[in-house]
């Protein structure tokens, strides 16, 4: 059984499917205490572990996956595999994934998504500093790094997003003249390239002092100008270039300005990401316990963490899902980077992504704080942290953003087996199985078999309303429309018609008497000919 947390986004068609979707996967790093696994060999688990000698004094079966086990390595890449190949099939063409991890898999991880995505669509492999100071996590050396490994579903149709610079806020930009209205803020930028040697690059240039200066020298290396001669003199007609006096030196700069490129267009200055990023485990703790007023998770990751990646890998309309989610981190940081772009106008508008987190109800220690807390299971602690920092997110930004969302488990089927196989089912047994449907299954359960059956989005608005006295589901703004309700009667079947849903869903043992199901297709002929009936 998973869990599954659905945001409720705004209002969309039920056929609006071509999302962009982004992965951040947080797998257990198999770092000997994390990680429980079994699957099916040519020998057995028990016969392996039985062999293998792996159980305790009281001869229970160990359950996590120590490095003494033989297979220590080949069951963490045996849970993996199938869910990165889960994970292509989902991403869109444009889509990405991050995965992080540590040193005890990163290599063979690096390997498996060669294998699944194609090495040519492998992005970056970041190191994260993860810790603010050393740490004793290893015997000989103090490990202060982790990884977080990206590819892309196409490398060639994917759009990596670039670092936006802000020089409005940031103190660096701090100068002014008067282009300032027109051009921006500028900083100054050293003409002096130190780079490689470049004749085009390598010209005299005089100052208004009238003294003839060059670029500069390194280790009997000479160095040029970062531009042209006919560049820099456009630059000196137009005001882009600065002398300095410095140490008795006279120093040549450029006006580095967020707006304006050399042909006068305005434009937003970008740069690319950097591999190395540094987001401590200690921030994602005080991240967790500033919402959850309480320590009852253990490594959580960082806020901005998660945020970085999403601007990096996503856009404004994406659809994010961690099927590892843990304390729901991503989700928190989805709403915060909604929140973000709706108060300042950023990313290209108001924030709409979209989260899905996926987690097992793996149940938390009996003698841990979490379960002290009134934690059950770990989803309990993601759910109770999206419905707080989505609370706390509106009232420290007042930023317009929908923070709803809903909680879905996994089941078997609402339906009986003769729903499915009627023919093979003898007739002296219908009269005891006339319902199709399993006697302990709500409306609700319904509800969301329907819409998984007919593609209707899981996050799609839900309005109750009540007709001929009987509680009826509107998705979707009218798309679909179903009543589960008992007797059922002619009154309110054309009710619903006259409202003319896409699609039309109830139970067959709702129909009131054998009068409303003779003129239940007749009713939508004369009012929603058009409508898609189906009968559970």
């Amino acid at each position: 059984l998973f869990q599954a947390f659905f945001d409720i986004s705004a209002p969309e068609k039920a056929f609006s499917v071509c999302i962009k979707i982004s992965r951040n996967i947080d797998p257990p790093y198999n770092t000997g205490n994390d990680f429980v696994y079994e699957d099916d060999f040519a020998q057995s688990t028990d016969e392996y572990l039985a062999n293998s000698g792996q159980f305790d004094e009281e001869n229970n079966r160990l359950v996590k996956n120590l490095e003494s086990n033989g297979r220590f390595h080949t069951d963490w890449l045996n849970m993996i595999y199938p869910r990165l190949r889960l994970a292509k099939d989902l991403l869109r063409e444009d889509g990405v994934i991050f995965i992080s991890i540590d040193d005890n898999e990163v290599f063979n991880c690096k390997k498996i998504c060669d294998d699944i995505f194609g090495a040519s669509n492998f992005i970056c492999n970041f190191v994260r500093k993860n810790k603010a100071g050393s740490g004793h996590d290893s015997e000989k050396i103090a490990v202060e790094f982790d990884y977080v490994i990206c590819y892309a579903k196409n490398k060639f149709t994917n759009n990596i997003n670039k670092e936006v610079v802000d020089t409005k806020n940031d103190p660096k930009y701090k100068w002014e003249d008067k282009y300032v209205k027109e051009r921006g803020k500028y900083y100054l930028r050293d003409l002096d390239y130190k780079g490689s040697y470049s004749e085009k690059m390598d010209y005299p240039i005089t100052t208004p002092m009238g003294k003839v200066i060059y670029s500069g020298g390194i280790f009997g290396r000479p160095n040029t100008w970062r531009w042209s001669k006919d560049k820099f003199d456009w630059g000196l007609k137009n005001e882009y270039i600065v002398f300095k006096e410095e140490n008795n030196k006279c120093k040549v700069y450029i006006k580095q300005y967020q707006f304006v490129d050399n042909n006068g267009q305005k434009y937003e200055r970008t740069i690319p990401y950097r591999a190395f990023v540094e987001f401590t485990n200690g921030q994602g703790t005080l991240d967790f316990n500033n919402i959850m007023e309480t320590n009852v998770f253990s490594y959580p990751k960082p806020i901005e963490m998660l945020k970085h990646f999403m601007k990096i890998g996503s856009n404004n309309n994406s659809v994010i899902l961690d099927f590892f989610s843990g304390s729901a981190t991503t989700a928190h940081a989805v709403m915060q980077l909604n929140a973000e772009e709706a108060k300042n106008h950023t990313g290209g508008g108001i924030g709409h992504r979209k989260f899905i987190m996926v987690q097992i109800p793996e149940p938390c220690d009996e003698k841990s704080e979490a379960y002290r807390a009134g934690y059950k299971n770990i989803c309990e602690i993601g759910k109770e942290r999206i419905c707080r920092a989505g609370k706390k997110i509106k009232e420290e930004t007042g930023a317009n953003i929908d923070i709803g969302f809903r909680v879905l488990k996994c089941d078997s089927s609402n339906m009986k087996d003769v729903y499915y196989s009627p023919a093979e089912f003898e007739v002296t047994l219908f009269d005891e199985a006339v319902d199709n449907i399993k006697e302990d299954r709500t409306a609700e359960d319904l509800l969301i078999q329907v819409m998984l059956d007919l593609g209707v989005l899981l996050s799609s608005k839900i309005e109750k309303k009540e007709i001929g006295g009987k509680k009826v589901f509107n998705v979707a703004e009218g798309f679909l429309i179903a009543c589960f309700d008992e007797n059922v009667t002619e009154e309110t079947i054309k009710e619903i018609a006259k409202q003319k849903p896409y699609y039309f869903v109830m139970r067959d043992s709702s129909m009131a008497n054998d009068s409303v199901a003779a003129n239940f297709e007749q009713i939508f002929a004369t009012y929603s000919p058009s409508t898609v009936r189906k009968v559970l």
